[in-house]
């Protein structure tokens, strides 16, 4: 098991290419060819739909959500729908889940706890929800996670509300959560926050420490999207049906 995590901030990241390098770095991690990474993405707005997604959970049709630019992806991880968007931290540990046992709820506890932890360091408390995944202070939702996982690498990740326009959020019921309300680290704390790239170090660090990495080497954007020009063995496309796949997990309102 390697005790070396890459961290790339991507910068500027269409959601669908995200995607992509995401399906890349997994079967390279399957592999054996890299060792686990962690993406930052810096998404556009765009609205994405999990295992446990429904079109209730939209507010607003999908040609109304075309016109505004907004697009919509259905993607292999747990959970409903959520919005993405400038301000947000969004994250994507590509790790092999030797690291944690194999057990997905330990990698969802250890992924919320790494966010708890960060979000002491400007004084607020976060907390967990019991029955529902993700970090809430008081009843508003922080921060959402959604996994999945194929040939015991874990994907997808986390979205940190640092300084988002929060009303990207009303074209949707959050994680399906009709009661939901969604908070950020900006509305918290007054002003405009903390910058995404301080947000961006303090969660490195948490999960450095909780999955207790020796090295962590930074690297540039370039180095993850070569993994997306190497060839693919065949059963490392991610389908339903493809025999080395595990189902993501998937918790209803749990997840996102």
């Amino acid at each position: 098991m390697s005790d070396t995590l890459t961290v790339c901030a991507l910068g500027p990241t269409p959601y669908r290419e995200g995607l992509e390098l995401q399906d890349a770095l997994v079967a390279a991690r399957a592999s054996g060819a890299t060792g686990d990474w962690l993406l930052y993405p810096d998404h556009p707005p765009v609205l994405t739909v999990g295992r446990s997604g429904s079109d209730g959970s939209l507010l607003v049709d999908r040609s109304t959500l075309a016109a505004r630019g907004v697009e919509v992806f259905e993607v292999p991880r747990g959970g409903d729908v959520t919005w993405h968007g400038p301000g947000q931290l969004v994250g994507y540990p590509i790790v092999a889940l030797d690291r944690v046992d194999r057990d997905l709820h330990r990698w969802l506890r250890t992924l919320e706890e790494a966010l708890i932890r960060a979000l002491a360091r400007w004084g607020i408390a976060g907390e967990r929800s019991p029955g529902r995944t993700g970090v809430w202070v008081g009843e508003r939702k922080i921060a959402s996670l959604g996994v999945a996982v194929r040939r015991w690498v874990g994907y997808h990740g986390f979205a940190l509300n640092v300084c988002p326009d929060l009303s990207g959020f009303s074209l949707i019921h959050p994680c399906g959560l009709k009661d939901v309300r969604m908070t950020s680290m900006a509305e918290l704390l007054g002003g405009g926050g903390p910058p995404l790239a301080g947000a961006r170090q303090a969660v490195t660090d948490e999960l450095v420490s909780l999955l207790h990495y020796t090295v962590v080497t930074p690297a540039p954007a370039s180095a993850a999207w070569a993994f997306q020009n190497r060839p693919r063995p065949a059963d490392d496309v991610p389908t339903g049906t493809d025999p080395g796949f595990i189902p993501p997990f998937a918790g209803g309102h749990d997840s996102w």
